[in-house]
C-alpha cells in the first residue's frame, strides 16, 4: 500500500514540474509573441511586465510547483520508510493538491476573463482596450503544440493520482 501511494506522489511529483520546465524552454517565446500582440494592437510592449503578467518560468510560476513537488517527494519518502507520518500527512497535502489543482484547472479555463479584469481594474485607457483573446493566442503560439496534450496529461495525473492515493488510504 505504501509503496503504491509513493509511486503516485512521485507521478504527481513530476507532473507539477513539467510546468516550470515548459515555462522555462518555451516562456520567452510565448512573451515575445505577446508583446508583438500588444505593439500589434498600439499598446505599449512593457505594458504586461508592467501589470506582472509573464509566461517564463519565474517567480512564482516556478516556486508554488517545486513546492509541491518537493512535499510530494517528502511524502513518497515517508510512505516509503513506513513512517508512522504518512498516512495523516498524505491526507492533509493529497487533499490540498487535490483542491489546488482545482484552482489551477479553473485559472486555466478563465485566464481570459480574469486578465481582462485586470487589466480593466488598472485604470489604464490604454489596457482596457486590449484584444485579450488575440494576446492570449499569440502568447500560446510561443509553446509547442504538444505542451496543450501535456496540460491535460499533467490534470488528469494530478487528478487521478490524488484520488487514488486517498482512496487507498480509505480502504487500507
Amino acid at each position: 500500500m505504501n509503496v503504491f501511494i509513493a509511486v503516485l506522489q512521485l507521478l504527481v511529483a513530476a507532473a507539477f514540474v513539467s510546468i516550470p520546465v515548459v515555462r522555462h524552454r518555451y516562456g520567452a517565446a510565448a512573451m515575445a509573441g505577446a508583446e508583438a500582440e500588444l505593439e500589434r494592437q498600439g499598446v505599449r510592449r512593457t505594458a504586461l511586465a508592467e501589470n506582472g503578467m509573464r509566461f517564463d518560468a519565474g517567480g512564482h510560476e516556478t516556486a508554488a510547483p517545486v513546492s509541491v513537488a518537493v512535499i510530494m517527494t517528502t511524502l513518497a519518502g515517508l510512505n516509503l520508510a513506513d513512517s508512522s507520518w504518512a498516512g495523516t500527512l498524505t491526507w492533509i497535502f493529497q487533499s490540498l493538491v487535490l483542491l489546488g489543482n482545482c484552482v489551477i484547472l479553473y485559472s486555466q479555463l478563465t485566464a481570459e476573463q480574469s486578465v481582462r479584469s485586470a487589466f480593466a481594474r488598472k485604470g489604464d485607457p490604454m489596457l482596457a482596450r486590449v484584444d485579450v483573446k488575440a494576446l492570449l493566442k499569440a502568447a500560446g503560439v510561443g509553446f509547442p503544440a504538444w505542451v496543450w496534450t501535456l496540460q491535460n496529461v499533467r490534470h488528469a495525473v494530478v487528478f487521478g493520482a490524488s484520488a487514488l492515493a486517498l482512496l487507498t488510504l480509505v480502504v487500507a
